[in-house]
């Protein structure tokens, strides 16, 4: 296993813009992507009509509601909705330090993948900064359950992910998605696996307020006699399902702060398991260690990587 990215963090060379629909307000919204300086992390800021702005980090401690989504904040009127695509895409393409300019109260939906957050990333690319990057090493296991769903991280020589779907729906049923998360693999096997739903659920979204701007653009949709809707079907294959699940939990484990070395497996999971296994993980200071390169080189392997001491302002403390 070999850690990419020189060992350091990075940020991006200049700042790229994306708009779309919000799929929850169905209203338009945009983000920019900017530079940021070493140990700044993800941070989002939403700017309000009257000037004032709400910062907040892309970590645990500041996940609200994760109901449908992963949303950073508490108040409603202030939070930011549905990050866990774009922060996927940060996290499989290595991205550590951004501020991200959000122009309204959730993430574009774009076509209900990371794709389109790939290609903006890729369009201004990447640049190392001179900081090491940090990683959390599960040294360890975690396990959570709720019911008859169930999620762990344990000690692997990677970052592998083992996600596990179960629906009452004979399209879906149970499939998985099984493997070690590299920006290859992540491009090529996870990036395009879009968000799906059933249209039997619509009119309760929508009586709620929710699912304003979902549409066949955007989002797989399974019509009541468990058919794929899309003209143009699924991207990949049958587990197109499991894809976007094991996505989703990319996105929502980017909340830690800094990339984990480990596994992370998940049965029946969602938002709300994943966030609840990362804060079980994060909570247990005996269940991981803080390592970093042990010299500026090229390329860092798995076993040149050592302990050190975690700063007080580390990410995944706050």
């Amino acid at each position: 296993m070999t850690i990419g990215m020189l060992g350091f963090q990075t940020t991006i060379s200049s700042p790229v813009t994306i708009a779309g629909t919000g799929v929850h307000s169905g209203a338009a919204v945009s983000i920019t992507f900017n530079p940021a300086e070493a140990d700044s992390g993800i941070v989002f800021q939403r700017q309000h009509d009257d000037g004032t702005v709400s910062e907040y980090r892309a970590v645990s401690s500041q996940v609200g509601n994760t109901d449908l989504c992963t949303v950073l904040g508490f108040n409603p009127a202030t939070s930011i909705a549905t990050i866990e695509h774009v922060m996927a895409a940060l996290y499989a393409l290595g991205l550590d330090n951004v501020l991200i300019e959000v122009h309204g109260a959730e993430m574009p939906i774009m076509d209900g993948s990371a794709a389109p957050f790939i290609d903006a990333i890729d369009e201004v690319g990447l640049v190392p900064l001179e900081v090491k990057r940090r990683y959390i090493r599960i040294i360890k296991p975690v396990r959570v359950e709720a019911g008859a769903s169930w999620a762990e991280f344990s000690p692997y020589d990677g970052t592998r992910f083992e996600v596990e779907i179960d629906f009452d729906c004979p399209l879906i049923g149970r499939q998985s998605w099984k493997g070690d998360l590299s920006p290859a693999t992540f491009r090529s096997e996870l990036s395009r696996a879009r968000t799906f739903g059933f249209m039997r659920d619509v009119e309760r979204l929508w009586a709620a307020g929710l699912a304003l701007g979902s549409s066949l653009e955007n989002s797989v949709v399974i019509s009541d006699d468990n058919t794929v809707i899309n003209v143009e079907g699924l991207r990949y294959a049958k587990d197109e399902f499991a894809r976007h699940k094991t996505l989703d939990a990319v996105g929502d484990l980017a909340l830690a702060g800094a990339q984990f070395i480990g596994c992370y497996r998940s049965y029946r999971g969602g938002h709300k398991m994943n966030a609840y296994a990362l804060k079980a993980l994060l909570s247990d200071r005996t269940a991981y260690e803080v390592v970093e390169a042990a010299a500026p080189r090229s390329r860092a392997g798995q076993r040149e990587l050592i302990a050190v001491n975690a700063p007080e302002f580390a990410p995944w403390s706050l």
